[in-house]
């Protein structure tokens, strides 16, 4: 997943299963444990696909290489302070 195209393209993939998700789970497919377990790996990546994008887009705004850019771990990524 180098490019943007390819990262929006996951970032939708992902919202859609987030949304497959919580469907399954109000029409009792799928339990609260399981729903929440999947939800917050849901979270984990699409914090990580957008992180990569900013680095992208920051990278291609200062007149860098945005190919250089590099997804960060989960741990980095969700130990961001707003």
């Amino acid at each position: 997943m180098t490019d943007d195209k390819s990262l929006f393209h996951r970032i939708d993939e992902l919202v859609a299963e987030e949304h497959e998700l919580r469907t399954k789970h109000t029409s009792g497919g799928i339990d609260d444990q399981d729903e929440r377990t999947r939800l917050r790996a849901l979270e984990v990546e699409l914090d990580q696909c957008w992180d990569l994008l900013r680095q992208r887009r920051a990278k291609r705004e200062y007149g860098e290489d945005p190919e250089s850019a590099q997804a960060r771990s989960a741990d980095v990524v969700e130990g961001y302070i707003n």
